[in-house]
């Protein structure tokens, strides 16, 4: 039987040599393969927190307002993919934070498709707060964070109230009661279910940090209901006009938050004379 045939070079090749460049070939192999690379993730590893926090920058005080927070990247997150912790603290700062707070303070990011509900109550005293949340991704010992800041306005908001009337035979579902300023949509306010013959309070606060000097006009609209509820004597939109004088050339926050205050008190009491002198205008 014929001896195997042996490549000529490798025939001066001591036994102990040729073993070893069959393994440093098969390492070749094997990297070429991407078997055992395990530096190959780190590229989507070393992506940065990315992320933010959203909600309104100017809210009325005692007001409970939600803002969402977002966040994704860092070491715990691979190709879109969670594969570590994503965890955040939530704190809120301002110059008097007594009757504010914010809820939840702390915990983990296990969506990355959906936000996070943080619930800010507001107190009363008009100021500049401001909202940090700091996400921290990790995995194993690998760690980076990142600090995410919004400023949160406080101020005294021009609040605009109403009576809704029911009519004697029906009454009607849930609905929503649209407002405008000077003919622009800025809100709605949600009223309950409310039965025949019934009346239901509607108060509506709008938080600016100023008006224009002049005339404007609140207009409070029930034409979706269709005549089933009203604001008393049939009426199905409401106006109310009034002054907002120029402010000091030193528009300071403070300041701001005076003058709204201030205002919205001679509305509220304005509309209160208004509706008097109607009354006795009718007698």
């Amino acid at each position: 039987m014929a001896d195997p045939e042996v490549d000529p070079a490798m025939r001066s090749v001591p036994p102990l040599a040729a073993a070893l460049a069959l393994l440093l070939a098969a390492a070749g192999v094997l990297a070429v393969l991407g078997i055992g690379a395990a530096a190959a993730p780190a590229a989507s590893q070393s992506l940065p927190v990315s992320g933010n926090v959203t909600g309104p920058s100017v809210v009325p005080i005692f007001d409970n307002v939600t803002y969402y927070l977002n966040a994704t990247g860092g070491p715990a997150v691979v190709n879109g993919t969670l594969v570590g912790n994503l965890t955040y603290t939530v704190n809120l700062s301002g110059a008097n934070t007594t009757g504010s707070s914010v809820t939840p303070t702390n915990g983990s990011i296990t969506n990355l498709t959906g936000p996070v509900d943080l619930n800010v109550t507001i107190g009363g005293i008009p100021q500049r707060l401001t909202l940090s949340v700091d996400v921290t991704s990790t995995l194993l010992t690998n760690s980076t964070s990142r600090t995410f800041t919004v400023t949160i306005t406080v101020v005294m908001p021009y609040t605009v109230r109403a009576v809704l009337v029911t009519g004697p035979y029906a009454g009607v579902l849930a609905f929503s009661v649209n407002v405008y300023l000077d003919g622009t949509a800025i809100g709605n306010v949600t009223v309950p279910a409310l039965s025949a013959n019934s009346t239901y309070n509607l108060t509506y606060r709008y938080a600016t940090t100023g008006l224009s000097a002049g005339y404007h006009t609140f207009t409070l609209s029930l034409l979706n209901e269709h005549g089933l509820v009203t604001f008393g004597r049939g009426l199905t939109v409401l106006s109310v006009t009034f002054y907002v004088p120029a402010g000091p050339p030193n528009d300071t926050l403070w300041v701001v938050a005076g003058i709204v205050a201030f205002f919205g008190a001679l509305f509220i009491f304005a509309t209160r004379v208004a509706a008097r002198r109607q009354g006795a205008a009718r007698r």
